[in-house]
Parts: structure tokens; C-alpha cells; sequence
């Protein structure tokens, strides 16, 4: 019998009580601390008012992102709270220096999450071409062709360092080696892999690297990260701005901006400062767990929803090997759309993604008997014909 005493943490998490929630790779349980960080956000802006920016307001997205650092290998400082990706994406897409016009070139994988993609177009200049690599089984992409696509020609690539529906990592290391060598830079998506995968953008040298708290840190919506790389910050000359970038903010000069040298640099205007006490006891949460301890058993919980799907006979859309898979599994049963839904009726969360399946996402908090229960569920559901009322 496995001993599993990540379980402790259960009781963190309300929702745990009353259903099987395995749909961390959307949005992560709420942590119970979260209602004692909104009410010392409310306290405080209720007790100081104004002054609130002067005890820790205006410091905040630089002191959430500190928190996060370590979480992907980053020195503090080097990562800074912006509210969502589209917005991230924006402020350092539009930020980037285009004119080598020998760089003609960004590279992205047809596997990356959609809203980067259309961040990416919005601010590419007309000479910019997109190559795409895409997949050749829905699952993962072919490493070799997408390093040769990194050339001379190259001046981004811009990737998901795990796909959104099947969970396969991306080499990030191997990957930012050759964008190095050809003298191209490396942008990843982070959303499906910090908190759940180990992550070390130092080591691996990477250039750029966004990511959210909404999924496996299990902080909400409005909490989003960006990490440059210390030395690349000078030249970035952002488009979308604001006068929290300013040197000075307070002076109110309306005849030029001059912009900070520091994360800051990327700032834009008032943050959003709820949702920055919101996301906190998720990444603390996370941070007392060790990534090292989650990754090892949803190594474990994902083999295990592998093997109940074959098992079933049911399709899996997700990659095999344990080094290869993130921390959800795609299974792609008959009718999975209409499954999905009655799941969702019994209180089994999940998700469902075109041209994939259903995604099952345990989290550290997640016990092997709801995984057998949902997959249990499914098949019931098959069997007994339920699925049919969500036809329409």
C-alpha cells in the first residue's frame, strides 16, 4: 500500500470536500488561506487608504514575483506580476528590437496555446515570417525538425514549454542551446509547467519565460509571471507602458518616459493589486511542498491513469514516457465530449479539448481512488448509455 503524505495538504483546499477535482492543468484548487489574504487586502485598504501604497503596494508585483522565482529557478528580481499572458506576451513582444532584417524569422509549433500565437502575429512587423512546425501525432512534435528549423534566419522562438493538450515537455535546455548558437532567443510558455514540472530558466540559459498562476500553483486568475534574462532587460524598449516603468513615477512628467533599468522596466500602469494577495498562499503552499515531491507522484498518478485507460480501451492522447509527459493525461474515450459533460453533472471535474479528448489532472493533493473513480465513471457512463443527454 502506497504512503502518500503529500495528502496532508488536502485539507488546505475547501472544494476537496465535496468533489473529485482533477482539473489542476485549468485551475488549481483554492487554498484556504486565500480568504485571509483577500480579507488582509481588504483590511488594509480599508485601515490605510491611500497611504496602502506606501506599505507594500506599490513593491507588491515585485514582491509575488520573488515568491515565484525559485519556482523556476530565477534570482530574485528577475521576475515580475503582470495579470494575464496576453498582456505579458504583449508588453515583451512589443518590446523586442526587429530591425535585422537577415532575422526574417520566428518559429512556433502548431501545439502552442492559441492566445500566444495571437499575441506573437499582433506585433510582428510585416517581414516577420511565422514558420510553424506541426505535429505529427497531436501529442508531441518532432525535436529534430524544430531544431533545424532554428537557423541563421531565426530571430525568436516563441513555444509552450508544455502543450496545452497533451502535456508534452518540450526540451527547453536543448531547444535554448541551439537559438543560442545560431544567436536567436528563446520565449516558453510556462502555465502547464511551473508548479508541476522541475523549471530552471538559469541553468538553462533561457531568454524569456511567461507564465500564470491559475493552474498548478493554484493561485487564481490575475496573477501572471515574466522572467528576462537580467542582462537582455536594458533593451527592451516597451510599446505598452505605463508610469509604474518610470524612473520616477511620482514627478508626473508628461515630456518623456525614462524608463527604469529593473524588472520595472515592463511595468504598465496601477496593477491589480487583489488578485496579487489572492495568488500567494498557493505559491507558498507550493513552495513548502517542493516541485520535486509533486513531480514525483504525478509521474506515479499519471502512469496509473495511462494504464486504467488501456485498460478500458480507450485512446490516449498523451506521451508514454514518464520524461516526455507533464502533469495531465488526454484520454480520448468514445463520445468524449458528451462524457465529459455528465462527468461534470456527477461532480467529476474535468475538461474536454478539440482534437485531443478529455484532460485528467491530478495535483499533489489528489488520491488514487478518485483517479479509479473517474475513470470508473467513464466507463459507467459508456456503458449505461448516460452520455446521449448531452447530445445536441
Amino acid at each position: 500500500m502506497i504512503t502518500d503524505s503529500l495528502l496532508q495538504w488536502r485539507g488546505e483546499f475547501p472544494i476537496l470536500e465535496r468533489c473529485n477535482y482533477l482539473i489542476s492543468n485549468s485551475l488549481g484548487a483554492m487554498p484556504r488561506g486565500v480568504y485571509d489574504s483577500l480579507q488582509q487586502y481588504a483590511d488594509t485598504w480599508a485601515g490605510q487608504g491611500v497611504s496602502a501604497w506606501g506599505s507594500g503596494w506599490f513593491e507588491l508585483p515585485q514582491t509575488v514575483g520573488d515568491k515565484i522565482a525559485p519556482l523556476l529557478g530565477a534570482a530574485p528580481g528577475t521576475v515580475l506580476m503582470h495579470q494575464n499572458a496576453s498582456i505579458a506576451n504583449s508588453i515583451l513582444l512589443g518590446a523586442l528590437d526587429y530591425s535585422d532584417t537577415k532575422r526574417d524569422k520566428v518559429v512556433i509549433t502548431n501545439l502552442d496555446f492559441p492566445s500566444d500565437v495571437y499575441a506573437l502575429r499582433s506585433w510582428l512587423p510585416p517581414h516577420i515570417e511565422v514558420q510553424m512546425i506541426e505535429s505529427r501525432d497531436g501529442i508531441s512534435i518532432d525535436i529534430d525538425e524544430l531544431l533545424a528549423a532554428i537557423d541563421e534566419r531565426t530571430r525568436l522562438v516563441s513555444i509552450s514549454h508544455v502543450c496545452f493538450r497533451s502535456a508534452f515537455i518540450m526540451p527547453a535546455r536543448e531547444i535554448t542551446a541551439k537559438a543560442h548558437r545560431v544567436g536567436a532567443q528563446t520565449l516558453f510558455n510556462g502555465y502547464h509547467s511551473v508548479g508541476v514540472i522541475p523549471v530552471d530558466v538559469a541553468a538553462w540559459d533561457i531568454d524569456y519565460y511567461i507564465g500564470g498562476t491559475l493552474k498548478w500553483l493554484c493561485g487564481g486568475p490575475g496573477g501572471v509571471f515574466m522572467y528576462v534574462r537580467p542582462d537582455l532587460l536594458p533593451g527592451l524598449k516597451p510599446k505598452v507602458t505605463g508610469w509604474f516603468a518610470s524612473r520616477a513615477p511620482f514627478d508626473f512628467d508628461v515630456g518623456g518616459l525614462d524608463l527604469r533599468e529593473d524588472s520595472y522596466r515592463l511595468m504598465n500602469g496601477t496593477p491589480g493589486i487583489a488578485s496579487l494577495h489572492a495568488v500567494q498562499p498557493g505559491v507558498d503552499i507550493i513552495a513548502q511542498v517542493g516541485v520535486a515531491a509533486i513531480r514525483g507522484k504525478s509521474m506515479r498518478q499519471t502512469a496509473l491513469i495511462i494504464e486504467l485507460a488501456d485498460a478500458l480501451g480507450y485512446e490516449v492522447v498523451s506521451p508514454r514516457l514518464p520524461e516526455e509527459r507533464a502533469g495531465t493525461v488526454t484520454v480520448n474515450p468514445p463520445h468524449a465530449y458528451e462524457v465529459s459533460c455528465e462527468l461534470l453533472a456527477r461532480d467529476i471535474k474535468i475538461d474536454f479539448r478539440p482534437k485531443a479528448g478529455i484532460r485528467i489532472a491530478p495535483h499533489f493533493y489528489t488520491t488514487d481512488a478518485e483517479i479509479r473513480a473517474a475513470l470508473a465513471a467513464i466507463e459507467q457512463i459508456l456503458d449505461e448509455g448516460s452520455w446521449q443527454r448531452h447530445v445536441h
